[in-house]
């Protein structure tokens, strides 16, 4: 009778959704659009459905990669409203790294146990196809063993353009000197209405899927994305993950789904232009749940991004529907540029505590999701490779240490 109660609530069509994917039918976007605006006792139907969905398609390891993320410069001229992180060349905080700084955040990176480094950047006028080859050299040439996941669909269009080639062509050529896998940002909303109004100067719709899919008929897998909680409808979420769906049957090129929350505080399209101030924890919690019911048993590793909902959120996500705590990044600024507070690292060993506060596995991953090393015992953890810094002094004792200089001096 308590049972039949609990589920007295439920929508029939909710319940007719939830029950048809578990039986392993494909959720339609129409349905995936219902389930992204369910609440109360449907809202926890779902979280329950994807969080079984979770256990059978991927088991209680939760996935982690070791790696770093590096911006070989914030100037850029594509002017998206929702960016807090680009410059133009003459601001005073304009950045261009020389090669010589990449390589040694990729030697700080390596020695702290990263298996991965993911290398973006703006769209800069001043550079062309031959600078993205040049950085892939030189880390590849420095640190062999490396994966390289690097360069969005939009850095990808700027250096096709200027290069001459065809597509495919341009793509084998990165590869050849070092490229492992793409990154599937720049999609944001993959709808040109919505494209029109938050990044007008940004590749198309049709663009991104024409570079994503010659990405993946290569052999060059590609994560997928989506940026949600700005001026998008539930509907044009469906239809994005539709989108998303239908490119994995045809290439099987996407490694995992990452839904990543629009950061509002420091950009153009909350102050100015009217949008939401970011997603709601139900928002984030729904789409992870409606991605693992939606996409599976096409794309089965859906992550959460740390930095985008907190440590605390992301542990949420893991149980509904999530497996994959994404990577440790050690330094972010296009987040934090846009105004998100939750850090840029967070080191392997907090990871692990996170995960197993939910009694899941701790599984180090690479890039393409094999299995580097699993964290069965926390007795057998290796120590911390993170960066010995001074301890964090309280009040007090700054105080008194700053008597102690005046008297001595």
């Amino acid at each position: 009778m308590s049972l039949d109660r609990l589920l007295a609530d439920v929508d029939p069509l909710v319940a007719g959704a939830l029950d048809a994917v578990l039986d392993g039918k494909e959720l339609s976007t129409r349905e995936a659009e219902l389930l992204l605006e369910t609440d109360g006792a449907d809202f926890h139907a779902l979280v329950r459905a994807a969080d079984l969905a979770r256990s059978e398609d991927k088991g209680d390891d939760v996935t982690f990669v070791v790696n770093r993320n590096m911006n070989f410069t914030n100037v850029c001229y594509v002017g998206c409203s929702f960016c807090g992180f680009s410059r133009h060349k003459d601001e005073k905080d304009a950045y261009d790294h020389p090669m010589e700084v990449l390589l040694e955040k990729t030697r700080d990176a390596v020695a702290r146990g990263a298996t991965e480094v993911c290398i973006q950047g703006g769209i800069h006028p001043g550079k062309d196809h031959t600078h993205y080859r040049e950085i892939l050299e030189a880390v590849k040439g420095a640190f062999p063993d490396v994966h390289i996941h690097a360069f969005s669909p939009e850095e990808i269009d700027f250096g096709h353009r200027k290069s001459g080639m065809e597509l495919a062509d341009y793509l084998r050529w990165l590869v050849d000197a070092g490229l492992g896998t793409m990154p599937g940002t720049a999609a944001e909303i993959l709808d040109d209405e919505v494209r029109d109004v938050i990044s007008p100067n940004k590749l198309k719709k049709d663009r991104w899927v024409e570079i994503v899919t010659a990405a993946h008929s290569i052999g060059l897998p590609s994560t997928s994305t989506l940026m949600y909680g700005h001026i998008e409808s539930a509907r044009h979420v469906a239809e994005h993950l539709g989108l998303l769906r239908d490119i994995q049957k045809r290439t099987g090129g996407f490694t995992e789904f990452v839904p990543l929350g629009f950061i509002h505080e420091k950009n153009v399209l909350f102050n100015h232009m009217g949008a939401r101030p970011g997603s709601s924890m139900a928002e984030d919690v729904r789409l992870v749940a409606v991605a693992r019911l939606f996409l599976r048993p096409w794309i089965t590793n859906i992550q959460v991004s740390w930095v985008k909902m907190g440590p605390k959120l992301a542990q949420l996500g893991l149980m509904s529907g999530a497996n994959d705590f994404g990577g440790t990044l050690m330094e972010e600024s296009i987040s934090r540029e846009s105004g998100a507070d939750f850090g840029e690292n967070l080191p392997p060993e907090e990871i692990r505590r996170l995960v197993r506060e939910l009694g899941r596995t701790p599984v180090e991953r690479s890039t393409t999701y094999r299995v580097l090393r699993r964290f069965d015992d926390p007795e057998k953890d290796p120590p911390s490779r993170e960066p010995k810094r001074e301890p964090e002094l309280s009040g007090p004792t700054r105080w008194r240490l700053a008597q102690e200089r005046a008297a001595a001096s």
